[in-house]
């Protein structure tokens, strides 16, 4: 064999081996390769593997960071920022939030050549799953990020999808991706950029729009807005200002998708926590007819538990960890194997047909209706 010969076969080898992995919904060891300043307070954090795979996924869906802060073990959810059509690296773009622990430490301790595990991806809130030919991609500050993953997606595709894209930020300087953004609108004819600053600060200079989003502006930016597949992403306020907008014009709501976490962890941990004690309070007044026993296999632990009460619940009692982010049903973290019994699950897309299929629920949202077992 000849040298020439041996490279060929020495790269069909890495090629067949790069081609074969390729993510899937669980937990993933990842290291950070590159971190970029966007805006002030803003970074990018840019991961791979240390084997290549292929990041694939849903432009608008979700990972979850499973870190080590202060020897505690935190869970946050996160949405891609970067395009799947960048197969070998994800990114995601955090916000530094006043006394917020994650993006604190993001921003102050994480560095470059760190690993860290990542469980996902996951979410409903894609453009994949709502496919359209116009699209208006509405955010207000860090919520640009599952858009930017959409809009990325249809530029560096060649998508025929006519694009409004609408962001709104507190002053220029506030602005991210912005020569990103302003390069993709000069090179394709079906990408609209509308940038909305709420105000400019002394030395600022803008030409755009000032204020906030509304329905004169609205009809200026997108006077076909109602034809539009809308995809909307931003603080609870200014979700709930765009909904009331469309909704004042009479759109078709079915056709309006947004991303919200819901409350934050602790909110959510302070509501489980609450939920756990009045359920203690009406199991004293059941009947052992009335209580199921939820088994836990990997460490040979049972208990029972009133009607309503989730497996992550019975768990939490047992002194057991089962590791949570949003407590919704959405970030798929506590994801668990059910072996045997009945559920009702009301979850938010945290999980797979696949997984589903394979017997496995999100114990966050999983509610006994018979006696269950799970490994844990």
């Amino acid at each position: 064999m000849n040298s020439q010969t041996e490279a060929t076969s020495s790269t069909s080898q890495y090629l067949n081996a790069v081609n074969t992995n390729t993510w899937t919904n669980g937990r993933h060891a990842v290291r950070c390769v590159k971190i970029i300043e966007e805006a002030q307070d803003v970074k990018t954090f840019c991961f791979m593997a240390e084997q290549p795979v292929m990041f694939f996924f849903k432009p608008g869906q979700f990972v979850t960071l499973e870190l080590e802060i202060n020897g505690q073990q935190v869970m946050r959810s996160y949405t891609i920022s970067s395009s799947p059509s960048v197969p070998y690296s994800f990114s995601i773009t955090v916000k530094r939030v006043p006394g917020g622990e994650v993006s604190n430490w993001l921003h102050d301790k994480f560095s470059e050549g760190e690993e860290i595990a990542v469980h996902g991806p996951v979410g409903q809130f894609n453009c994949i799953d709502f496919p359209a030919t116009k699209v208006l991609l509405l955010s207000g500050g860090v919520g640009i990020t599952p858009v930017m993953s959409m809009a990325r997606w249809f530029f560096d595709t060649n998508a025929e999808v006519d694009m409004t894209f609408v962001h709104s930020a507190r002053t220029p300087r506030d602005i991210i991706y912005h020569r990103e953004l302003e390069h993709m609108c000069s090179r394709i004819n079906n990408f609209s950029l509308h940038l909305i600053c709420e105000r400019q600060e002394i030395g600022q200079s803008w030409a755009g729009y000032r204020g906030y989003l509304d329905q004169p502006k609205l009809e200026m930016i997108a006077p076909d807005f109602m034809e539009r597949e809308v995809f909307c992403c931003g603080p609870e306020p200014y979700m709930s200002a765009v909904k009331a907008l469309l909704k004042a014009n009479g759109f078709d709501m079915s056709r309006y998708h947004e991303e919200s976490f819901g409350a934050t962890p602790n909110d959510i941990e302070q509501e489980a926590l609450e939920h756990a004690e009045i359920a203690s309070e009406e199991a004293d007044a059941l009947t052992s007819a009335d209580l199921l026993e939820v088994q836990f296999t990997n460490t040979g632990k049972s208990i029972q538990v009133a009607p309503g009460e989730t497996v992550h619940a019975a768990a939490a009692k047992l002194g057991m960890h089962i590791p949570k982010a949003c407590g919704m049903g959405i970030c798929g973290t506590c994801k668990v194997l059910k072996t045997s019994g009945e559920v009702t699950m009301d979850h938010n897309g945290g999980i797979t047909d696949e997984d589903l299929e394979a017997g496995y629920i999100l114990s966050c949202c999983s509610v006994p209706t018979t006696n269950v077992t799970v490994e844990s």
